[in-house]
């Protein structure tokens, strides 16, 4: 694994140096869209509808709508003008009992690691919390972006859990429920006996992705059988450099039909100023969301 961030934990007066490391991965099959026709891969620009022009990610900024519809454009630099921006500390802002956390709250998950010589002090923290059964709220501030999270621990190792905010839970209101009748004594006996009946420890390893099991088959057999549907490498790759080739003669052609219309009198695109604009730009792209948001 590779750490995403590193700061320290302030525990009172006791800090707490830290690297935090995504706990979870996606185990899903991954696939891209293609022409049904000739198995080509679909490309998704980034086009501009006010020039029409395809726009790299250097030259493209966040914007924001009112609901009046006034749209306010920010900046990477407006960005880290916000005091969220630079934080690399954990505070502890309380300790909770654990069953006082909503499950739903839950978001996504990072281990923590001791970041010192001496380990001391994140071992005292995480004896601390199991002991006392207790779970430490704190703010976590990753990519811009300060969230409320758990902190507690998990086979020894201290483990952060981002939390939702009270306000981005959905109220549960459904009108079937306010005026559903109440289940009968008989009937919550034999629902209870029927739990009784099917209770065991739970242990995750005994359930698998069957989906995802023969999904993975179906492609493997695909690959060994062969047919319309496969594209052997060596093809992939000769259609991956004739669409290079076809963008990189569309881009000449652009430049051409520029400098012809330059020498009939008409404005150019400047295309060096430009290049130099984007250049200028792309050190202050420190943000990872900026780029998938």
């Amino acid at each position: 694994m590779r750490s995403i961030w590193k700061g320290s934990i302030a525990f009172g007066l006791v800090n707490v140096p830290v690297k935090v490391y995504t706990a979870t991965e996606d185990h899903d099959i991954k696939f891209h869209q293609v022409h049904g026709a000739d198995g080509g891969r679909i490309k998704y620009n980034r086009v501009c509808q006010e020039c029409g022009k395809t726009i790299q990610f250097a030259d493209i900024d966040k914007a924001y709508s009112s609901e009046d519809g006034t749209q306010v454009i920010l900046t990477d630099e407006d960005f880290d003008e916000l005091p969220a921006a630079e934080k690399h500390e954990i505070p502890v802002l309380q300790f909770v009992p654990s069953e006082q956390i909503d499950p739903i709250l839950f978001e996504k998950s990072y281990y923590l690691e001791p970041d010192s010589a001496s380990p001391k002090a994140y071992q005292l923290l995480a004896s601390t919390l199991t002991e006392s059964d207790r779970t430490a709220l704190v703010h976590f501030t990753l990519r811009q972006r300060t969230r409320l999270a758990a902190l507690r621990v998990r086979e020894g190792v201290l483990v952060i859990q981002t939390l939702l905010w009270p306000d981005e839970v959905r109220a549960a209101e459904f009108e079937t429920l306010d005026k559903a009748a109440a289940p009968s004594d008989k009937e919550l006996t034999m629902a209870k006996s029927l739990v009784e009946s099917m209770s065991e420890d739970f242990e995750p390893e005994s359930y698998t992705d069957e989906y995802q099991i023969q999904l993975q088959k179906m492609l493997d057999e695909a690959i060994e059988n062969g047919g319309k549907k496969v594209t052997p490498p060596e093809e992939v790759a000769a259609h991956k450099e004739d669409a290079e080739v076809v963008d990189l003669v569309a881009a000449l052609q652009r430049s051409v039909d520029a400098a012809k219309s330059g020498k009939s009198g008409e404005a150019a695109p400047k295309a060096a100023p430009a290049k130099k604009s984007a250049a200028k730009k792309a050190p202050a792209k420190r943000s990872p969301t900026r780029k998938t948001g």
